[in-house]
C-alpha cells in the first residue's frame, strides 16, 4: 500500500534487533501490524483481507 499511494507510510522493524519497539508496541507473535499506533493486528493473512482491516482502522480513526 505504501508503494500505491504517498499518503501511506510502511516500515519493517525485526522485533528482535529493537527490543524497545517490540515492548512498547506489545509484540507478542509475527508478523504484527500496527495501523497509527492504536489499531493492531497479528498473523498473515490474504491481502485483500489486510487491506479492509487497514482501511477499517483508519475510518475509525477518521470518525473520532
Amino acid at each position: 500500500m505504501a508503494i500505491a499511494s504517498p499518503r501511506v507510510r510502511a516500515r519493517t522493524i525485526e522485533a528482535n534487533e529493537f527490543p524497545d519497539l517490540s515492548q512498547r508496541h506489545g509484540v507478542r507473535g509475527v508478523p504484527q501490524t500496527v495501523v497509527n499506533g492504536t489499531g493492531v493486528f497479528v498473523g498473515a493473512m490474504p491481502e485483500p483481507a489486510f487491506v479492509e482491516r487497514v482501511l477499517a482502522y483508519a475510518r475509525e480513526e477518521a470518525a473520532g
